[in-house]
């Protein structure tokens, strides 16, 4: 067998394997929106998503999910807020300021914190951290928005961390090595050099942080509270949408308009999902070069 026989039967193995993963993925989202399509004879797609009640089971039912999109979109926006900066930064240090011995220790340990069980944090939030939320603020639950914030905001640190770090350490040494002939210190080539120049990898690992937040089922679930209503603070109770389709699918029956709708949550819930990869995508692609360096 000749080399370029081998070739082309390795090309032909990986477009086989890209296509059936194409094809897989492609058969769940039909599979997603022929389930979901349903609900819409029921209520209309603003009724849906603008609707203030989600009481699927009362007579007549409601199928608002305004409430659990604002939960998404809370928890997600707060464990950022939390996450960002922490992920960024170690980032930095990590790539720029640690000393190789350290930069051997804390890589690993970061990204092992991807590996964690989301259920782990989940119940470390659900017995450790909401009693103390409780007492400490005299709260009348301490499943709240904050805590699933704190926990999401751990799960989403290593991808912001990772990608950041790749960005940063992808940043051509000739940039470096021009900033310090200028006179800059090294704080100065990290703020005014290296991050603006990294900026592009940096603004993508936010968004697929915020995007491994507001798809996560089990913390929310867990920790969030399960209440399906609009919160007036950082310390109520809420049902983010992938919490509300894991706590409801199992007990629906099949076929029903709630089992319908639990499926129209999901398509909601995908479109949010793509919005966040596509915007990734558009900043990694728009700003691939590097971004502006000013001393």
């Amino acid at each position: 067998m000749t080399r370029t026989t081998k070739e082309k039967i390795i090309k032909a193995v990986f477009f086989v394997i890209a296509a059936t993963s194409v094809i897989i993925l492609g058969m769940i989202v039909i599979s997603l929106f022929r389930e979901a399509v349903p609900i819409f004879r029921v209520a209309s797609i603003k009724d849906f998503i603008f609707g203030n009640e989600w009481y699927p089971t009362y007579d007549p039912p409601s199928f608002g999910i305004w409430p659990l999109i604002v939960g998404s979109l809370i928890v997600t926006l707060c464990s950022t807020v939390i996450a960002v900066p922490i992920g960024v930064l170690s980032a930095i240090y990590i790539s720029e300021l640690a000393n190789p011995f350290l930069k051997e220790i804390l890589k690993p340990i970061i990204e092992l914190l991807a590996g964690l069980p989301s259920v782990v944090l989940g119940f470390f939030g659900m017995v450790v951290l909401a009693p103390w939320l409780q007492e400490t603020f005299d709260l009348p639950t301490g499943l709240n928005i904050v805590n699933a914030s704190l926990m999401l905001s751990l799960m989403a640190i290593p991808t912001i961390s990772s990608i950041s770090e790749d960005a940063l350490y992808a940043v051509p040494q000739e940039f470096k090595e021009a900033s310090y002939a200028l006179g800059a210190t090294k704080y100065e080539t990290i703020v005014r050099v290296i991050v603006p120049a990294a900026l592009s990898g940096i603004s993508t690992a936010v968004i697929l942080g915020m995007a491994r937040a507001i798809g996560e089922t089990m913390v929310v679930l867990m920790v969030a509270g399960g209440a399906a209503a609009i919160p007036d603070s950082l310390f109520d109770s809420v049902r983010p949408m992938p919490a509300s389709i894991a706590a409801e699918m199992g007990e629906t029956p099949f076929g029903s308009n709630h089992y319908h709708a639990l499926f129209g949550i999901a398509v909601v819930l995908f479109f949010l999902t793509l919005a966040f990869n596509l915007v990734a995508d558009y900043i990694a692609n728009k700003y691939k070069q590097t971004g502006s360096a000013t001393l």
